[in-house]
């Protein structure tokens, strides 16, 4: 699974983009198979490809997907059960499938069979329909901002071997036609962050530097993971706003 774009947050954009009508059910499967390989959904009873499973997840009346991105004393985006809760925090990551009334939870593994098969299983769990506690699009931009220049101010005042300036690449954002240019904006600057993160090593630093660096990259992390979650989920925050004020 590409680090930039956790097979979660692609069938979240892909899913959500197809749910609205921008890409097909095709062209959204083939996206997430070139990310990450065959694509299979198991329950305690069957095992289908997600190919099907999301055709029959329309017909039962799919309304959106959403992004979970939870870390260890963080469950971003899950309200439970604790089954599925402990399960995408484990995994670090989940898609929930909202119907009215209720929701299903997606738990991604790697799926590997023999020495050439390589893909994704995921495993359907049943998820709480309470609305996750997450932040919207704008504030998690600000939020994004005002965490990036306070780790750059505590990082600069860090030094030691290792702790030059990291290369921040372009990186795709991973979002799907259909999103707005905010969300694109927001998800291709968390997905450079992203990189920066993955890169800051602890080389030579004394304990008092250590845990300067790892509070400001805590931090960080925090505000990347909620300004994905809100760039992938706005699709559908958008949508809802639409309705709202085509409302008399």
């Amino acid at each position: 699974m590409h680090p930039d774009s956790p097979i979660s947050a692609t069938l979240v954009a892909w899913g959500n983009a197809w749910l609205a009508g921008h890409v097909g059910l095709d062209e959204a499967v083939d996206r997430l198979e070139r990310v990450a390989g065959p694509q299979v959904v198991s329950s305690e009873v069957t095992e289908v490809p997600l190919r099907g499973f999301l055709a029959d997840l329309r017909v039962e009346g799919i309304s959106a997907l959403r992004l979970s991105l939870p870390a260890a004393g963080d469950p971003l985006g899950l309200t439970g059960p604790p089954p599925f809760t402990m399960a995408a925090v484990d995994a670090g990551q989940a898609a929930t499938a909202v119907f009215p009334g209720r929701c299903l939870g997606l738990v991604p593994s790697p799926d590997r069979r023999g020495s050439s098969y390589s893909g994704i299983r995921w495993t359907v769990m049943e998820a709480d329909a309470t609305p996750p506690d997450v932040p919207g699009l704008a504030d998690a931009e600000h939020a994004l901002t005002t965490a990036m220049r306070s780790a750059t101010d505590a990082l600069l005042t860090v030094e030691g071997p290792g702790t030059g300036q990291p290369s921040i690449r372009t990186a795709d954002d991973g979002l799907a036609p259909g999103y707005p240019a905010r969300a694109h904006r927001v998800a291709a600057l968390t997905a450079r962050l992203a990189s920066v993160l993955r890169v800051a090593d602890e080389r030579g630093l004394t304990s008092g530097q250590v845990s300067v660096r790892n509070q400001a990259l805590r931090d960080l992390d925090r505000a990347v993971r909620r300004a994905r979650v809100a760039a992938h989920n706005a699709i559908v925050e958008a949508h809802h706003t639409r309705d709202a004020q085509a409302r008399p």
